[in-house]
């Protein structure tokens, strides 16, 4: 039983979130150039990258890429709205992180009370990628704090004593 949250419990909370918003069409996961956009893809589209992991004294930082994107026209006539609408996108996920109440019942079992913290300022900015259609994309680097008590008694490893 997971007591904290854990690698699993953050993910699967992003690909929910990308999943519940009323503007986003397609959650996916993984290194963003193994992304097959050739695909029938629905946009838009929110893409989690992980990036690394920081053990704290008590807690552990997980960090994430997060990509908000949508098709533009080939004469970028859109490509203003484009960037407002996903530049707002973000702006949902990163509020729902730093204010959002909904994590704290998020991928929670019974009696677990921890919960998903963010903290300081997050930059969010844009680019434009050519793949076989034009993307306008904002990205972020969401950095999410779980609380780790780093119990080695659960560690599935002979313990300290039993070592010679």
């Amino acid at each position: 039983m997971t007591y904290f949250k854990d690698y699993n419990n953050t993910v699967d909370t992003l690909k929910q979130l990308g999943a519940n918003h009323f503007q986003i069409k397609t959650t996916t996961t993984g290194d963003l150039w193994t992304l097959d956009l050739e695909k029938e893809t629905m946009f838009p589209l929110m893409h989690i990258n992980p990036v690394s992991a920081v053990a704290g004294t008590h807690q552990m930082t997980l960090n994430f890429q997060i990509f908000v994107m949508d098709i533009v026209f080939p004469d970028l006539s859109n490509e203003q709205e484009v960037l407002s609408d996903c530049l707002q996108i973000c702006n949902d996920l990163i509020g729902t992180f730093k204010n959002g109440e909904s994590l704290l019942l998020s991928n929670q079992a019974l009696n677990d009370l921890p919960k998903y913290f963010t903290e300081g300022d997050i930059t969010v900015e844009p680019f434009t990628e050519r793949f076989s259609n034009a993307l306008t994309v904002w990205v972020f680097t969401l950095h999410v704090i779980i609380e780790n008590e780093y119990n080695t008694c659960i560690a599935p490893q002979l313990t300290t004593d039993a070592i010679h």
